[in-house]
């Protein structure tokens, strides 16, 4: 790893810089780092079987008792969803605030994890200290209880993590940190600000809770037939005001969703939906007129594990769906997601549900800053230098440009795995980390690029082909060989099979001038095979051959 110099404090993210998702941030000055978010994010097409995708955090483990701390800047599962796979293995204490240690209490248990001493509690727009760090929560809007940014000060200068953010003067559930305590941040002095840029490209204001309430009090009031709402688990601003919609409009509520459910229970043990409705059980639902009944259920992505899914397919236990119902997506489309939810408009169309997104009607509000959010937030705390990370490419470029019109001179985008200087001196990379990914395949920790899921990409998109042959001492075969197609086009055509048997007496007769061993009988099979298939279909299967010698 680059040689840091004494008494230079640097930032290394190691995920979430060029991609939404996976943050995780450390903080290095001399012999003393901490991680800011321990985040994850979902697999995509290129990752077959895999349940979830984490950073590496290698990096961190090799630091030894050099890591003082996991510091969580909210409970979203981008910054604090890989605490259960990855933290276990740092050894060292884990702050958030009140909800977000909850969660992860939470999110531990369920993984049979021994919690013991190392989870702490900050109290919100709480301070504390770890070696050379002084960090101040400081209370900002977002789509989940207790967004906090960090003031971190250190003797080479103060840094400003906005964490997720966004401006609301009306947010429903918390008290975001007013104008004149920003402003005294800045008058600090803040070297530079470490800031979120998921939604930098927008130019409009992102919009408040409170907008949204309104509108849904006044939508959803006329409203016939069952009323379904389907939201982000997390966003508690969000059912607080639903809670009101049921009452408002006279409806009974159940909500359908272990997520849902569970977090619900923890906001109201940490001092949240206080004046909730009391929730119907979801076999009591179909006993009630249809007109008298709203759900919240998970399922906003799509997720064919979730809620409404399985009621969009008829597959839902005690919950149905029948002509006339409306079902409210009260979210956006997270980015790779557009299929999955494709699909469950589709299904909900073909039954003649009337769908509600936020296309529609103004039923959603994103808990990210937008352009007119950044100017603000920038004129209050003046840092000398701004970092985008949370975005991708796009968005992190056009973040630093939009930093540099606010006539912020010093800007740096960041890959995970730079090392970047923030002070004192000139913002730039010195260096670099070990960065990668990890992906949770079944119940193992693996490379996402490792052999294993890489021969799974490519069984996926090729087929396989295993041959099974037994040969004697000079090279010639005892039986007709074995040979097993997968996936591959023609596989059950005799003319292929007898195409692959004349590519193994090809590769023996290879292999036999040069008095070869089982081993390398095996390669030249495995080559005249594969470049058989190739030539019959046009696809390159996975090619094993095994070989016994008798």
């Amino acid at each position: 790893m680059t040689t840091i110099p004494r008494d230079t404090l640097v930032f290394v993210p190691l995920g979430g810089s060029g991609e939404i998702g996976m943050n995780m941030n450390m903080f290095g000055y001399n012999d003393s780092w901490i991680m800011v978010d321990c985040g994850m994010t979902f697999p995509t097409d290129r990752d077959p079987g895999v349940e979830l995708i984490f950073p590496d955090s290698s990096f961190a483990e090799d630091l030894g008792k050099k890591l003082k701390a996991v510091v969580l800047t909210h409970a979203h599962e981008d910054h604090g969803g890989a605490v259960p796979f990855l933290w276990p293995d740092l050894h060292v204490p884990l702050y958030g605030t009140p909800f977000t240690i909850a969660m992860m209490r939470h999110k531990l248990a369920d993984h049979n994890l021994q919690l013991g001493d190392d989870l702490h509690e900050v109290p919100r727009g709480g301070d504390i200290e770890i070696g050379p760090f002084k960090i101040r929560y400081v209370e900002l809007a977002h789509s989940i209880p207790e967004g906090h940014a960090l003031l971190i000060e250190t003797p080479a200068g103060n840094i400003f993590h906005t964490g997720d953010w966004k401006l609301d003067d009306d947010p429903i559930i918390g008290t975001p940190a007013a104008p004149e305590v920003l402003q005294a941040i800045g008058e600090k002095g803040i070297a530079a600000l470490i800031g979120d840029s998921t939604n930098a490209l927008n130019t409009a204001p992102s919009g408040s809770e409170g907008a949204v309430r309104d509108c849904m009090l006044e939508l959803f009031a006329d409203v016939k037939g069952r009323l379904v709402v389907t939201t982000f688990a997390s966003n508690v601003a969000r059912l607080d005001t639903l809670g009101k919609v049921a009452n408002a409009t006279g409806r009974h509520l159940a909500v359908l969703g272990r997520s849902l459910t569970r977090n619900i229970a923890l906001a109201k043990a940490t001092g949240y939906l206080e004046d909730f409705p009391p929730v119907l059980d979801q076999n009591e639902v179909k006993h009630l007129p249809r007109d008298k009944v709203m759900i919240i259920c998970t399922g906003c992505q799509g997720e064919p594990r979730a809620a409404l899914y399985r009621i969009a397919h008829d597959d839902h236990r005690d919950i149905s769906f029948t002509a006339g119902d409306t079902v409210a997506f009260s979210s956006k489309i997270i980015p790779g997601n557009e299929r999955t939810l494709g699909e469950v408009y589709n299904a909900l169309a073909a039954r003649n549900i009337n769908i509600i997104t936020e296309k529609d009607a103004f039923i959603h509000v994103s808990g990210h800053p937008c352009q007119p959010e950044l100017k603000r937030l920038y004129g209050w705390i003046k840092p000398a230098a701004v970092v985008p990370v949370h975005g991708e490419m796009r968005h992190m470029k056009t973040h630093a440009a939009f930093a540099k019109s606010l006539g912020i001179s010093e800007t740096y985008v960041p890959l995970n795995g730079d090392i970047v200087r923030l002070a004192p001196g000139k913002v730039e990379r010195i260096g670099y980390a070990p960065s990668n990914y990890l992906a949770l395949d079944g119940d193992e920790l693996v490379l996402r690029d490792g052999a294993s899921i890489v021969d799974r990409r490519r069984l996926a998109f090729n087929g396989s082909a295993t041959v099974s042959l037994v040969i004697d001492d000079h090279g010639d075969l005892m039986d007709d060989p074995q040979i097993l197609l997968q996936g591959v086009p023609g596989q059950d055509d005799e003319d292929l099979r007898e195409i692959c048997s004349e590519a193994v007496e090809d590769g023996l007769r290879k292999a036999g001038r040069r008095n070869a061993n089982a081993d390398q009988v095996g390669e030249a099979v495995r080559i005249a095979v594969r470049r058989a298939l190739r030539e019959y279909c046009g696809k390159k299967p996975q090619t094993s051959v095994m070989v016994h010698t008798i």
